[in-house]
């Protein structure tokens, strides 16, 4: 039986723990993680300003206008909340957001961009591809498959003390499962989905 949770006003919680919850799943949101992922990245692959403009705008087409995607679809009422709990909801903008990628990647190998940036939004788009396919039949933690990524990118490009990072993802299942949003299966899932962008990563940069 497919698990989906309801959808009332989202996240109506009244207890601390919810809250904390709350607080953790909006800061640690998969297009925050991804905006600040590309602009670490960007630097990282120059050492210089140049490369944070490149990771910069690899972020306008991967996090800003998927989440204006998103927020436009919650204020038209097409969505129920920005974090898209109900699962047949998540297939328009999923698929609007690939476009958006596409063009980032199209634009990003045109003006010739850093190859670690390159790679990174190639790796997004199949990780979010590989998302689209398993949402359709499954409501699998978005939240923390792009986490996992994240950590396991960062690991790659910085090296092993980035595994420190894994404490913010392990907070973000916590803060799913508590705020019921998904199963710890789901959440488990959406983890090791995320290796699929890390070892596109990997074979790209």
């Amino acid at each position: 039986m497919t698990f989906e949770p309801p959808a009332p006003p989202a996240f109506a919680d009244s207890t601390s723990r919810q809250k904390a919850a709350k607080i953790i799943t909006d800061v640690l949101a998969p297009a925050n993680l991804v905006v600040v992922l590309l602009l670490l990245i960007g630097w990282h692959s120059t050492g210089s300003w140049s490369g944070l403009g490149w990771g910069l705008l690899a972020a306008l087409f991967c996090g800003i206008i998927p989440i204006g995607i998103v927020l436009l679809g919650v204020k038209r009422g097409g969505l129920t909340d920005k974090h898209i709990r109900v699962r047949r909801q998540r297939i328009l903008p999923m698929t609007l957001s690939l476009v958006s990628v596409a063009t980032g990647i199209t634009l990003l190998y045109t003006l010739g961009a850093p190859t670690d940036v390159s790679a990174l939004v190639v790796a997004m788009l199949i990780g979010l591809v590989s998302t689209l396919l398993v949402t359709i039949g499954w409501q699998i933690s978005i939240h923390n498959s792009v986490a996992g990524g994240s950590v396991m990118i960062l690991v790659l490009a910085f090296g092993p003390w980035m595994l420190l990072t894994a404490l913010g993802a392990a907070a973000i299942g916590w803060s799913r499962t508590v705020l019921k949003a998904h199963t710890l299966t789901q959440i488990l899932a959406g983890t090791a989905l995320g290796g699929i962008a890390a070892l596109v990563f990997a074979l790209l940069r």
